[in-house]
């Protein structure tokens, strides 16, 4: 028998090797000059559609941002003013009935007070801010509690924010919207694509609703009333919510 030389047993080997890793091979197989091409793994036939759909909720709480401010020549001074104005308030809160879980003190901030207008930024005084949260608070409250607060010694109002002790049921309710929206968009685009639907292979919620509960407003004072109550317009806050699906087809 006559023997083969090395390189060319070689070739034939590799060459036997890539014949059948072809053979075996499945996947996209295209027809030269056809515009079909037939995908041999059936999921990822897919359509996928976003949506994001809300609903309308009348807040029932508030949570109220607010501040005590104080100012002195010393920054110990001014550190000892603050802390007393900031016991006055607390105190005041808890005698109005507000849980104490409810009353969040936080930005503690001493800093010097400058003469802009001197060139060599000389130093006036100090101030010292403490900010004042208080949540969970019922809304028929708000406008009497900010009134009388001031009166306790707040100086600084921030904000009022609402939210609803329903949130999560309704929510949940713009949760479903979205889905639905999503399907009725799916099937838009798959009988756009001469294809149906074949259920869902995923679905995925897009945000946290949590850092979205809080919608801000800012209260008014009421200066027909002679400045001794505080105008709080709630309206209404948007509960919104976003979804991804992916959609088999056939």
């Amino acid at each position: 028998m006559r023997k083969m030389n090395k390189p060319l047993a070689a070739a034939l080997i590799a060459a036997a090797v890539l014949s059948m890793t072809a053979c075996a091979q499945t996947g996209t197989a295209s027809v030269p000059g056809a515009n079909v091409t037939t995908i041999s793994n059936k999921d990822t036939n897919t359509i996928q559609v976003g949506s994001t759909e809300g609903v309308k909720v009348v807040p029932d709480m508030a949570q109220v941002n607010f501040a005590v401010l104080s100012q002195a020549a010393d920054p110990k001074t001014c550190q000892e003013k603050n802390s007393g104005d900031t016991s006055n308030v607390i105190e005041f809160l808890k005698k109005s009935g507000i849980d104490e879980k409810s009353i969040q003190t936080s930005s503690y901030g001493l800093e010097p007070m400058y003469d802009w207008n001197n060139s060599g930024q000389q130093i006036t005084g100090y101030q010292m801010r403490t900010s004042i949260t208080v949540s969970d608070l019922p809304l028929d409250q708000v406008g009497t509690m900010l009134s009388s607060s001031v009166e306790a010694g707040i100086n600084c109002i921030d904000s009022v924010n609402y939210l609803s002790s329903k949130y999560d049921e309704n929510y949940r309710d713009a949760l479903k919207k979205a889905v639905e929206a999503a399907k009725v968009k799916a099937e838009a685009i798959a009988a756009a694509s001469g294809v149906t639907l074949d259920g869902i292979a995923h679905i995925e919620e897009m945000n946290t609703y949590p850092n979205i509960r809080y919608s801000s407003s800012v209260a008014k004072e009421d200066t027909a009333a002679g400045a001794k109550s505080v105008v709080v317009e709630p309206g209404q806050i948007g509960v919104e919510a976003q979804v991804t699906v992916t959609y088999r087809v056939k």
